[in-house]
């Protein structure tokens, strides 16, 4: 006699609840389902072997995700029972395709019984099976819409449609993957933003959280930090120049890093912090082993969402890996205030100084009154001579000379041509 154990299931007839003893089965450490016996354990048979062993193979074969016909053998006993032998699957876990891949659809063994596994447990089985790559893991939400993609890609004229889904690595297996949970609707990873009135970010003004695709979140925060972004305006002369406190460029490109680079495993959210003078940005996710801050600097890259990060230069967001930190330095090459970089072991921290507010500190601190008075001159005339700094501070050739060397090293005026056909203009 044979009776129900931890890897033994009996059932007297076939129903579509041996489906999920399958599953349970092939995501635990295996067994066998008896079609033909009861409970008590007792061989009453199936009257219609031969038809029913079509329908238990053809429904197992039809009902569950992934494939799971490798691993399970049919025997039809003399007894008109059929015995289904699971051994455990190697791609787990196993689901009701008419459930997908969530609690509803995704059984183990427990005892003698089957059970529903929990979120956690299905987070494990498919780390277990598919890795520690975040994007190319399989996305525990399949339900999943591509409206905030399309947009994006039609945008930037780049075709995107069901059969784009596997070469972009948006499926394996026929599912979603979590690559595919980023790019879409349903996105559970947000940007937050926090603009505060004081240093020490504490006291705040305004917040935003942003959801939605990653496309969506990137547009959605150029747009709000475009808002946060001041302009002041300077006249010389005839002249007024308007500059922003950050470069637009400076500021797209940490927001590509943050949410092209960041750790996807944790569930927190990207954070974007301003004030008067300055914005950073704060990733989950330290740097990838081997590297360091000062390569970051200097342009080495290494990216850890590979296939998000080819998205991205597909849309020609991104040009290529690494060039995003180097072109922020360069945008502030000419500024008293350099950008910033702090690591830690899980988490990445890009901070732009206010442009602005640093060139009024630098000024207010190192721009002596006689400096002052030859870029006033110069705001107002356009250029001056060397014979025009004499005339105008009452100096000897050599203090003029000594002193605009100066004002070019800080990189206050420049100067063209040479000996007295010498001429220097603001910056």
């Amino acid at each position: 006699m044979i009776l129900e154990t931890e890897n033994i299931e009996l059932k007297s007839v076939f129903t579509e609840e041996i489906y999920k003893e399958v599953i349970a089965f092939a995501n635990t450490e295996g067994g066998f389902v008896y079609v033909g016996i009861d409970n008590g354990g007792n061989a009453v048979g199936l009257s219609d072997v031969d038809g029913e062993y079509t329908r238990i193979t053809n429904g197992i074969r039809d009902a569950i995700m992934p494939d799971v016909t490798m691993f399970v053998h049919y025997t039809i006993q003399d007894n008109n029972v059929v015995r289904i032998a699971v051994n455990e699957g190697t791609n787990k876990p196993y689901y009701l395709r008419s459930k997908g891949l969530k609690p509803s659809g995704v059984y183990v063994r427990q005892g003698t019984s089957s059970t529903q596994a929990s979120p956690d447990k299905i987070r494990k089985m498919i780390k277990e099976s598919d890795g520690d790559n975040y994007e190319d893991t399989r996305s525990l939400e399949q339900e999943l819409t591509f409206e905030a993609a399309k947009t994006a890609f039609d945008r930037y004229g780049v075709e995107f449609g069901a059969e784009k889904y596997l070469g972009l690595g948006m499926m394996r297996n026929e599912v979603y993957t979590n690559l595919a949970l980023l790019m879409s609707d349903q996105c559970v990873h947000t940007t937050k933003i926090a603009v505060f009135d004081d240093e020490t970010c504490t006291s705040f003004r305004d917040s935003r959280e942003l959801g939605g695709s990653v496309f969506k979140q990137f547009e959605d925060a150029v747009d709000y930090l475009r808002l946060c972004n001041k302009t002041k305006s300077t006249i010389k002369g005839v002249i007024r120049t308007d500059k922003p406190d950050y470069p637009e460029e400076a500021i797209r490109e940490a927001l590509l890093n943050a949410l092209v680079h960041r750790d996807y495993g944790f569930s927190g959210s990207i954070i974007i912090n301003v004030n008067e003078n300055k914005m950073e940005f704060i990733s989950i996710g330290g740097l990838l082993p081997g590297l360091s801050a000062e390569d970051i600097r200097i342009g080495i890259s290494q990216p850890r969402n590979k296939k998000l990060a080819e998205v991205f230069h597909r849309l020609h967001l991104i040009e290529s890996y690494g060039t995003g930190i180097r072109r922020i330095y360069k945008l502030y090459e000419n500024c008293p205030a350099q950008p910033m970089i702090d690591v830690t072991a899980n988490a990445f921290r890009l901070v732009l100084p206010n442009m602005n507010e640093a060139s009024a500190e630098f000024l207010d601190d190192s721009v002596t009154d006689q400096m002052k008075k030859v870029l006033a001159y110069i705001g107002t005339y356009g250029q001056i001579t060397d014979d025009g700094i004499m005339q105008l501070l009452d100096v000897k050739r050599t203090r003029a000379y000594n002193l605009t060397k100066e004002m070019c090293e800080m990189k206050l005026i420049r100067a063209e041509g040479r000996g007295k056909t010498r001429k220097y203009y603001a910056i």
